[in-house]
């Protein structure tokens, strides 16, 4: 679920969070890297309860409506019943491993702030998908799927509500909720009707060497800030070190660092995925001037010897 360049933006931000508070304590710094990474997984969770709390809430309106004296045109259709019985849904919202999961990580956000379900659900109903998928006489599991993963491309992810209570929640989701709901997206789209229960319930890492990198990472750049910072001193005479702003510098330190002290990743791997990060998240000027720094020094360390990899790398 978590790429490696995931594992360089937490660190990234850990570090950054190191800077800002004056907390020079690594032991601390190596916590906050394991829950902000393990948050990462609970947000996946708190996206999946979401659609569980949308499906009962489905349920409750049908039930209901069905006790009205008078219906509406919209509740009068002959398929009135098709979104509550949707089948991907019902894979998700009964699935007993998610709802132990749910239960021992005591998920009970929506529940207590149900108004956001209530406003999603709203909208759903409101929208052309909804009313389109519901009148198409179409059935089948495939077409439940699509009209799902329609729903939460167009109405759900980009819901603004949502993301600004995610944001309320905890600072660093604010990264992880595009990665997440991309995620989520793709699995969805690989359900199949046969799907076992475990499917929707990941690895958060691929394996543990993927931790043990995160924690190397993150404590070889901090361990070498003066040296990393002295290295970047030589290859930017014309700057001081108060004109290169601090995020650019924490990606310079960490790319140095992963240059010379990680051989199983290629020299390629590692520039380029620092000057993708660099992009996210620093100006355009910014992630120019990172790509010019970086280069010069694989050159310098590839002339002198210093890098040494070996096999075929990780990213």
């Amino acid at each position: 679920m978590l790429t490696r360049r995931h594992i360089r933006v937490k660190v990234m931000q850990c570090i950054y969070a190191l800077i800002q508070s004056k907390d020079d304590s690594l032991e601390k710094q190596e916590k906050f890297l394991k829950v902000s990474i393990e948050n990462m997984y609970v947000l996946y969770l708190l996206v999946l309860s979401l659609l569980v709390e949308l499906h009962q809430l489905a349920e409750k309106h049908l039930k209901h409506t069905s006790k009205k004296y008078l219906v509406s045109e919209d509740d009068n259709h002959p398929d009135k019943d098709k979104f509550v019985n949707n089948e991907l849904l019902l894979q998700i919202s009964k699935n007993t491993l998610l709802q132990k999961e749910f239960s021992k990580r005591k998920l009970n956000n929506w529940y207590l702030n149900e108004e956001y379900v209530k406003i999603i659900y709203k909208e759903i109903v409101a929208s052309d998908i909804y009313k389109e998928y519901m009148t198409n006489g179409k059935s089948g599991y495939e077409n439940d799927k699509e009209f799902i993963i329609q729903l939460f491309k167009s109405i759900i992810a980009p819901n603004e509500k949502i993301y600004e209570y995610f944001e309320d929640d905890k600072l660093t989701w604010v990264d992880d909720i595009p990665i997440v709901n991309t995620y989520l997206v793709k699995r969805m789209r690989k359900a199949t009707s046969s799907t076992n229960e475990g499917f929707f319930l990941p690895n958060l890492l691929k394996d543990q060497q993927d931790m043990v990198y995160a924690n190397d990472l993150l404590t070889k750049t901090l361990l070498n800030d003066a040296k990393w910072e002295k290295e970047i001193e030589g290859k930017t005479p014309n700057w001081d070190n108060d004109r290169i702003a601090e995020i650019d510098s924490i990606i310079l330190k960490m790319a140095i660092c992963e240059l010379l002290n990680f051989p199983s990743i290629p020299e390629k791997v590692t520039l380029n995925e620092y000057l993708e990060i660099a992009k996210e998240y620093s100006t355009p000027k910014s992630s120019i001037f990172i790509n010019g720094v970086l280069d010069k020094l694989a050159k310098e360390y590839k002339s002198d010897g210093k890098l040494q990899k070996i096999g075929r790398g990780l990213q």
